[in-house]
């Protein structure tokens, strides 16, 4: 089937679509990766992650002082309007991470103040190559490396794991999807190629009329932003709503756990 990718979606597009100035990665740690007590043993470096999403890429890689700007309770966190309490762990952080389309990022940065080099862009996306990437990057500048590779370790077994038992539920039917920007790392997860991307950008009226042409079995849904539903209204295709942001404990393996579960119940029962 020729897919339908209504949405170019270039790392500029997406900061521009939400308003943000993005700082260039930083690659460089500061001059001492932790402090020692005074009793001699070493103490963590404090990080700031503007999400549970960047925190949970922070964890993955071995931090493990790790505050969070934005509660994972708000349903779009990156819209998050911080407090300025919010904002006092900044001054302490070794290092603050944020992806760059959030809200508030252009108040990270004014945080940071001209410590610019404490302040790292993370790319946030629920897919192996990107996760693997960003959590040896981080690791590299926190000095934790072999906890790093433990964790993608654990991550490549229950990848394979969930992915096959998405893929048995499925069976041998491909059904069709079309889905939401940021959630289409989860149509390759489910073994599936999506015949229509749509988003971040409400829909207009010709991508609706393309989408609905595609005939859809199934939304895969960000229930982040959504923005999926009148296509729901124009077809009889059933929404899907797959989580990114992983809970209060930045547990990013319970964010495959839950999307599993989910894809599981729903496309289980492709006739």
């Amino acid at each position: 089937m020729r897919k339908l990718w209504l949405s170019l979606i270039t790392g500029g597009f997406l900061l521009a679509s939400c308003g943000s100035t993005v700082a260039q990665p930083n690659t460089t740690a500061p001059s001492a990766t932790t402090t020692s007590a005074p009793s001699g043993a070493t103490q963590p470096l404090k990080i700031v992650a503007s999400t549970s999403w960047v925190g949970a890429f922070a964890k993955a890689a071995g931090a493990t002082d790790i505050t969070i700007i934005a509660p994972s309770s708000v349903q779009h966190p990156p819209d998050y309007d911080p407090k300025p309490s919010d904002l006092q762990a900044v001054a302490d952080a070794d290092y603050v991470l944020y992806a760059g389309f959030e809200g508030f990022a252009p108040r990270l940065q004014e945080a940071v103040g001209g410590s610019a080099e404490r302040l790292l862009t993370v790319q946030t996306e629920n897919s192996p190559a990107v996760i693997k990437a960003e959590v040896l990057r981080l690791s590299d500048l926190f000095g934790t490396r072999p906890h790093a590779e433990a964790f993608l370790t654990r991550f490549d077994a229950e990848y394979t794991r969930l992915s096959q038992d998405v893929r048995t539920a499925i069976g041998a039917q491909t059904p069709i999807v079309v889905s939401q920007a940021f959630v289409v790392p989860w149509v390759g997860f489910a073994g599936l190629e999506p015949a229509g991307v749509y988003g971040p950008a409400p829909l207009t009226p010709e991508e609706l009329a393309t989408l609905t042409k595609a005939q859809p079995r199934f939304i895969f849904e960000n229930v982040h932003m959504g923005g999926g539903q009148p296509i729901a209204e124009a077809t009889t295709a059933t929404v899907i709503n797959l989580i990114n942001f992983p809970d209060a404990d930045l547990d990013l393996l319970a964010v495959f756990q839950k999307n599993a579960d989910t894809l599981k119940s729903a496309l289980g029962t492709t006739p």
